[in-house]
């Protein structure tokens, strides 16, 4: 049975969502505060948690964050009804399963939760908005959270996140190959997918697999699943 916590200080909404979670065969723990939420995950495995972003100890990715100093493994995903762009950009920062409205879309985030993997989090290094949006979201529709970053100084933001694979393009800003070599020098034994339009076989070499751009999402996909389950 999958165990699910939720933290919001809107009793209502909480009580609600975990009626849901039990009615569909799950547990559901229910919490107010960001410090009874750090005791639960202390205590408990949970197979994910649900956290709104506004509370008043802390917000949502702050306790996404101080919750995976105990528990690194752990899917997130923060709902919000009044998120800011700066609230957006820390709650992608700590690589969420999902950012949702508030109420949220009972439907999906069901199917998200439903869906996730502990220990699920790939780090995905792409310049090209439109395909890093569109790998993040293929990711989450097969469990994984996602953790973008869009040249090498950004990869620095990987250092607060623990991935179990990195999907990284060749070339993005700061120079040809050095995204690639940065996340190895963050984590050196962290298995590093390579997606590349021009075939820089010197660099490629670090990488333990190689997609040539366009390729196929479901093939990308289909490695993570693998390296996953070995790494459980």
């Amino acid at each position: 049975m999958r165990r699910y916590l939720i933290i919001d200080d809107n009793v209502a909404f909480a009580d609600n969502l975990a009626e849901i979670l039990r009615d569909n065969g799950a547990e559901a723990v229910v919490v107010a505060e960001a410090a009874e939420a750090l005791e639960a995950v202390r205590s408990t495995r949970f197979d994910a948690l649900v956290t709104d972003m506004r509370m008043t100890e802390m917000n949502g990715a702050r306790l996404v964050h101080e919750i995976r100093a105990v528990d690194r493994g752990v899917p997130a995903i923060v709902v919000s009804a009044y998120t800011g762009e700066g609230d957006l950009v820390a709650a992608r920062d700590e690589g969420l399963l999902a950012v949702l409205p508030k109420p949220a879309p009972i439907p999906r985030l069901l199917k998200l939760l439903h869906g996730a993997r502990r220990n699920g989090l790939v780090a995905v290094v792409e310049d090209d908005c439109v395909l890093a949006d569109a790998l993040a979201e293929a990711l989450r529709d097969r469990g994984f959270s996602a953790v973008t970053a869009r040249s090498v100084t950004e990869t620095g933001r990987l250092r607060g996140v623990k991935p179990f694979a990195a999907l990284v393009d060749v070339r993005v800003a700061g120079g040809d190959g050095e995204a690639l070599r940065a996340v190895l020098r963050q984590n050196p034994s962290l298995p590093v997918l390579a997606m590349t339009g021009f075939g820089e076989a010197n660099v490629l070499a670090e990488a333990i697999h190689t997609f040539e751009k366009p390729f196929s999402t479901e093939k990308v996909i289909q490695v993570l699943e693998e390296l996953h389950q070995v790494a459980q």
